[in-house]
């Protein structure tokens, strides 16, 4: 038995097409639950907690730019933003770790390093790995670009 390529459906979209437009259905969904999450707990307090507030809104409107018109301009800036989205999960990730270390530094200035660590990776709050999801939305985002036929091609330069 041979295996086929998939082949374009009565529409004329393939199955490149189909899971392109999947993954741009799971980051739309993921960007609102994360921007709705992140209202709900107030995260805002701190200048720095607002980053991945202003980079979801920026990633909703250039998905809407890129929607309406499909283009190279709106595709690099596509690229660009969800870029920032892995750089901010790293920084999250460290801006959580660093918060939650002087908390519990705070509440025991005698704990050795290893404690410290433990603490830090059991706490509830700041959630450590939270930060993981604008890593996750960037990556989604990427796919996204790259898979782009246009892209693929060079055409989009």
């Amino acid at each position: 038995m041979e295996a086929h390529p998939p082949q374009a459906g009565a529409d004329g979209v393939g199955m490149v097409e189909l899971l392109r437009r999947w993954i741009l259905g799971v980051l739309a969904l993921g960007l609102l639950g994360t921007v709705t999450e992140l209202v709900l707990l107030e995260h805002y307090e701190q200048p720095l907690q607002f980053v991945p507030l202003v980079l979801i809104a920026a990633a909703i409107a250039v998905l809407g730019w890129e929607l309406a018109r499909h283009n190279a301009a709106s595709r690099r800036a596509l690229m660009i933003v969800m870029a920032l989205f892995v750089v901010a999960g790293f920084v999250g990730f460290v801006a959580h770790f660093l918060g939650s270390a002087e908390f519990q530094l705070e509440l025991n200035p005698e704990m050795t390093t290893r404690e410290l660590v433990e603490k830090v990776l059991r706490a509830k709050a700041p959630p450590l790995l939270a930060p993981g999801m604008m890593l996750q939305l960037g990556l989604l985002g990427l796919a996204y670009v790259f898979s782009d036929s246009r892209f693929r091609k060079g055409e989009m330069k």
